[in-house]
């Protein structure tokens, strides 16, 4: 018994929906690193990159569900709440990706060779991995702000949108990897600048409001967070207008796909893919900045 009175053990971590979402997200994400281990397979930088999300998004949720049970994130230098829906938003952006990536690259239509029984364990991951989205979606259900609550910036609509622009923009800079035409010309660099520049600010803001360090800035955190989000829709609103113009127009580039261009690491689909996530976190800055008016910011530790 603790000095309150009360249990060592917090059963409501368990025996509530949180901790049935959470417990469901451990057994699937086990289930998913046992399939691909026994039978399944990864490879080349697509499998790596799913097998890291399957196995961070469990390692993480392990320890999360271990340090509410026992209480033990009470002695944690941060705060809680705010960690636990950033991660959970965070977890089901990369469990969507890696369910739509590990098919597209791993599960071909017949079964290749007539190894049919890596092609059952493929898919199995990837019915295993979609239908892992639904617990991390749940969690972020189930500790999102409800209309007249004090909850943590991160449990609010704009909280969250944060992560989904910070999910988005690595996105970008992925396929910026793939393409390194964007060092031909001035713009298409400014444009690299604006992405790194919102993405650096955007963690941030996540990372102030997640450690409890929100009341000890020199400046209103509120303040900060509406302003720098109307200058990103500013941004983005220019670099969705300059970057296509200099990725597919014919005087700087090619407006239709090459027809040897390789799948996977083709430059143009690189270009492609900035051009359609960069309209995406405007729309997600704007959405952001229209919220950002409606909530009343708490900014405090406990929180």
């Amino acid at each position: 018994m603790d000095h309150q009175g009360g249990h060592y053990l917090n059963k409501a971590a368990v025996l509530s929906p949180l901790g049935a979402a959470r417990m469901c997200q451990l057994f699937l994400g086990c289930s998913i690193m046992a399939l691909v281990s026994h039978g399944a397979g990864y490879s080349a930088s697509y499998g790596v990159f799913c097998m890291f999300v399957w196995c961070f998004c469990f390692a993480v949720t392990l320890v999360a569900f271990a340090l509410d049970v026992t209480r033990l994130h009470s002695c944690m230098p941060i705060s809680w709440d705010n960690f636990t829906v950033a991660f959970a938003m965070l977890a089901t952006l990369m469990y969507i990706t890696a369910t739509v990536v590990y098919p597209v690259y791993f599960l071909e239509s017949e079964c290749p060779d007539g190894d049919c029984a890596a092609w059952g364990y493929r898919i199995a991951v990837t019915v295993c991995s979609g239908l892992c989205c639904f617990p991390y979606g749940a969690e972020v259900i189930l500790t999102r702000a409800k209309p007249g609550a004090v909850v943590g910036y991160m449990a609010t609509v704009s909280g969250l949108l944060k992560v989904v622009q910070g999910y988005v923009a690595c996105i970008i800079f992925g396929a910026l990897a793939n393409d390194e035409g964007y060092t031909e010309y001035e713009a298409t660099q400014y444009c690299v600048v604006v992405y790194s520049l919102c993405f650096t600010l955007t963690l941030v803001v996540v990372a102030l409001t997640v450690s409890g360090r929100t009341a000890a800035l020199p400046f209103p955190f509120d303040r900060f967070v509406v302003v720098y989000t109307f200058f990103a829709v500013i941004l983005y609103l220019s670099t969705a207008l300059i970057w296509p113009i200099f990725s597919f127009d014919q005087k700087y580039g090619t407006s239709a796909r090459p027809e040897d261009c390789p799948r996977g690491v083709c430059p143009w689909d690189s270009k492609l893919v900035v051009a359609v996530f960069t309209n995406v976190n405007m729309l997600l800055y704007f959405v952001d900045l229209v919220y950002s008016q409606r909530i009343r910011f708490v900014s405090h530790s406990a929180v």
